[in-house]
């Protein structure tokens, strides 16, 4: 057997959280192949897979645009295709579950059934800085997590996300930010920090930004993935309107051992410290309440065994 994942990751969490739905995949004897959106060209079939997933990072209370636009492309199907779907976003909110209303439409018409849903709390790229020890104990969580997620899919248990009320309404709503990015991505510019590595130039996913007579140049197909502005070794890109709320520099991941639990400091601002906190501390213990069915089945097997 086979599953194919197809994602776009803005900075490196969505990606990361495919990769990790790889190994999952793997060590349940299942051939496991993670594609980037933003190499497809044309359309795709994933008819020759087992288990299809896609896979994007939660753009205000949407999916990106990148990966509507993927969803258009597939190849429409006569026998429905089961579906999962993996979300990432900085913060544990029922508004999220909303994100994948359009993305569902889509499939739908083209022939195929979103049967899982699965988020994924993951540290902010914009907004303000999640503290190492918070954004540790977020990688933590889905990794305990994932292969309880992946045995469900795998098993063929439909997981539904509830939306709130009027949740589809509001995300149509706030979809506005797709058109408010390619607005404000024109209001990008870059200081004097600037070392022309041409980093961002190179990654954008939209191919946004250029360099014309001495100028960095900033067109408007900008996504708002804030790849360029974390990932700028100077903090040299200043991201418009939104600047105030501007985070630089990669996360550094680690390996966490130990037992999960909700970390004491959520941001690096004081400011920050309690934001979301029931929404987090409900998160945590969720995914440690999860984690521990996946323990308990593994000890009951290996009992089994003996």
């Amino acid at each position: 057997m086979k599953a194919v994942i197809w994602y776009f990751s803005g900075t490196g969490n969505t990606k990361r959280i495919a990769e990790e739905y790889a190994r999952a995949f793997e060590t349940e004897n299942v051939e496991a192949e993670i594609k980037n959106i933003e190499n497809a060209k044309g359309e795709t079939d994933p008819s020759g897979c087992d288990f299809f997933g896609i896979a994007y990072p939660i753009y205000g209370f949407n999916a990106p645009n990148i990966v509507l636009a993927f969803a258009k492309r597939l190849v429409r199907q006569a026998k429905p295709i089961r579906t999962f779907v993996l979300k990432t976003s900085g913060e544990p909110l029922a508004m999220n579950n909303a994100s994948s209303v359009k993305l569902k439409k889509i499939l739908k018409k083209r022939g195929y059934v979103l049967t899982n849903e699965y988020h994924y709390v993951m540290p902010y790229n914009i907004i303000f800085r999640h503290s190492d020890e918070m954004a540790n104990s977020m990688w933590a969580a889905a990794k305990s997590v994932i292969p309880v997620d992946c045995r469900e899919i795998l098993r063929g248990d439909e997981v539904k996300q509830k939306y709130p009320p009027f949740g589809g309404v509001a995300a149509g709503v706030l979809r506005i930010q797709q058109w408010g990015g390619k607005f404000n991505g024109r209001w990008y510019k870059v200081t004097d920090a600037c070392v022309h590595c041409n980093r961002c130039i190179e990654n954008c996913p939209a191919k946004n930004i250029s360099f014309k007579d001495g100028k960095f140049k900033f067109g408007n197909k900008c996504l708002m993935c804030m790849r360029c502005s974390l990932h700028c070794p100077k903090d040299a890109v200043k991201i418009g309107l939104f600047d105030k709320w501007r985070v630089n520099g990669a996360y550094s991941f680690t390996e966490c051992i130990g037992e999960l639990k909700t970390p004491k400091v959520i941001g690096t601002d004081e400011k920050h410290r309690d934001f979301c906190r029931k929404a987090y501390d409900k998160y945590f213990a969720y995914c440690k309440e999860k984690a521990a069915t996946q323990e308990f089945c593994e000890s009951e097997s290996e009992t089994e065994a003996e």
